[in-house]
């Protein structure tokens, strides 16, 4: 690699790094790429370079974020020595992260309040995170019952629904209350109403 592609591919991440920020703060249709160039202190041009539309970066930003989550989820549920409720406490530490950080949500949380303006192909990419994340909370639920730890009042995939569109709706409710607890009470509640009786 040379040191002109080195510099590049850093100056792309801090290009993604910032965007992200900002969709998780302000949303997509509220920055600009010259808020990008003044905060970074390089030409739009620079940006164009690397993502010449703001739709390329924007599929740039949600792609890269799916690609962390899914590589932290699919360790976790590879470790067949974590109980089913260690595994759910780890799938629940990036949705307590963000509820700790100023004004900050998950990243397709955000763009799902945009999903409307947003463009097909982060659309399709927010629409993948969403059913990807149910299917994996789905299948962590089934385990559970089957080396019996969880107990599920409904069919796993009403209750992967339920938990994942709670923890996503605290954050939200954080960001207008500031009230931190909201994610606590809500992953307090999800944790008891799973824990078999006994």
């Amino acid at each position: 690699m040379t040191a002109a592609t080195k510099q590049r591919s850093e100056t792309a991440e801090q290009i993604l790094d910032l965007a992200e920020t900002l969709i998780q703060t302000r949303g997509y249709s509220a920055f600009s790429y010259q808020d990008i160039a003044d905060a970074l202190g390089i030409r739009k041009a620079s940006i164009h370079y690397h993502f010449p539309s703001k739709t390329d970066l924007g599929v740039a930003v949600v792609n890269r974020y799916i690609e962390r989550f899914d590589a932290a989820l699919t360790k976790v549920a590879g470790d067949e020595r974590l109980s089913s409720m260690a595994m759910l406490d780890h799938y629940t530490q990036p949705y307590l992260a963000f509820a700790r950080a100023p004004d900050r949500v998950c990243l397709c949380g955000a763009l799902a309040g945009e999903m409307l303006a947003l463009p097909a192909g982060m659309r399709e990419r927010v629409d993948h995170f969403f059913r990807s994340h149910q299917a994996w909370l789905a299948k962590l639920l089934a385990r559970g019952v089957e080396r019996g730890e969880f107990h599920l009042p409904a069919p796993t995939a009403k209750i992967a629904r339920s938990i994942f569109a709670a923890l996503q709706g605290a954050l939200l409710v954080k960001r207008a209350t500031g009230d931190v607890s909201q994610i606590d009470d809500v992953i307090a509640v999800i944790k008891l109403q799973l824990a078999r009786p006994g």
